[in-house]
C-alpha cells in the first residue's frame, strides 16, 4: 500500500521509478558503497518523486512524518515560527542532500520545509527504508553516515552563533557553500545564491543590515564580487584566515 503523503500546498507526484543507479547524484545519495544488487533493491523502495513550485512547502512543522526526501533537483530551506511570529531559519539544502530527518524522533516534522526555486524530490517511505537497512548493512551505515552529518552541521551552526563575529559567520557560510558546490560538480568560486539575505541573516543569526555591511567590506577588500545573488570569490584563502583568526583568538 502506497503512504500517501501530505502537503499543505499541491505538488506534483511524478509515478515514474527513479533509478537510483542511473542517477548522477547517486555518490553524494543513500545509494554510496551500494554493489548493483542492492542498488536495485534501493530502486523498488524510491516509489516516486514530487515536484515542488518555488516557495511551496514540501511539509510542515506537524506534518505526520513518513518519509525522507532526496534532492534531486534545487533547493530548500528549513524554518521554524517562533513565538513572537518571525521566521527561524534552521538550514539550507541542496541537491543531492537529504530532507525530513526531523521528524524522526517525534513522527512529526518539526520544521517547514520551502522550495528556495523550483525543485523535485525522491520520496523514500520511511518504514520500507528500515526493513531494507536491516536487510542491507551498507545502506544503514550510509543511513547512519547522513544522519551524523547532519548532527555536524547542526554543531557547526552553533558554533556559528555562539562565538563569531558577523564577518566571521558569512565567511564561514560562503565557505561552507564552495565545499557543497564543489562536492556536486560546480564551480567553487562562482555560484547564484537561492536564499534573500533577510533569510541568510535569519540563519547566521544576524539583521539584514549587518548582512548586507559585511558582504560590502568582503567587496571591499577583494575577497568576493557580488552582483544582486550572484556570487564569485575572489580570494579564498583570504576568507578562511577570516576563520583562523577567530580560531586563534
Amino acid at each position: 500500500m502506497r503512504v500517501q503523503m501530505k502537503s499543505a500546498v499541491p505538488a506534483t507526484t511524478m509515478e515514474i521509478k527513479t533509478a537510483c543507479s542511473q542517477c548522477n547524484l547517486r555518490e553524494l545519495c543513500l545509494p554510496f558503497g551500494l554493489d548493483p544488487r542492492e542498488v536495485d533493491q534501493l530502486d523498488e523502495l524510491v516509489g516516486s518523486r514530487r515536484k515542488i513550485k518555488r516557495q511551496q512547502h514540501l511539509y510542515r512543522s506537524g506534518d505526520p512524518f513518513e518519509a525522507i526526501y532526496a534532492i534531486r533537483a534545487g533547493s530548500f530551506k528549513t524554518d521554524v515560527i517562533l513565538e513572537d511570529g518571525r521566521d527561524q531559519v534552521t538550514g539550507f539544502q541542496m541537491t543531492g542532500e537529504v530532507l525530513g530527518l526531523d521528524g524522526i524522533s517525534s513522527e512529526h516534522h518539526s520544521c517547514n520545509a520551502i522550495a528556495l526555486e523550483d525543485s523535485e524530490v525522491c520520496v523514500i517511505p520511511f518504514g520500507r527504508l528500515e526493513e531494507l537497512s536491516r536487510q542491507v548493512e551498507s545502506l544503514q551505515h550510509q543511513f547512519h553516515k547522513i544522519m551524523s552529518r547532519e548532527i555536524v552541521r547542526d554543531h557547526g551552526v552553533m558554533m556559528l552563533l555562539g562565538s563569531m563575529r558577523a564577518e566571521e559567520r558569512l565567511a564561514a557560510f560562503l565557505l561552507n557553500l564552495s565545499q557543497r558546490f564543489t562536492a556536486r560538480g560546480f564551480s567553487p568560486s562562482e555560484f547564484h545564491l537561492r536564499m534573500t539575505r533577510d533569510e541568510i541573516g535569519s540563519y547566521l543569526g544576524l539583521k539584514l543590515e549587518t548582512v548586507s555591511r559585511a558582504f560590502s567590506r568582503f567587496q571591499e577588500e577583494g575577497l568576493v564580487a557580488v552582483q544582486q545573488k550572484h556570487i564569485r570569490i575572489l580570494d579564498t584563502p583570504g576568507l578562511k584566515r577570516i576563520l583562523n583568526h577567530h580560531a586563534s583568538n
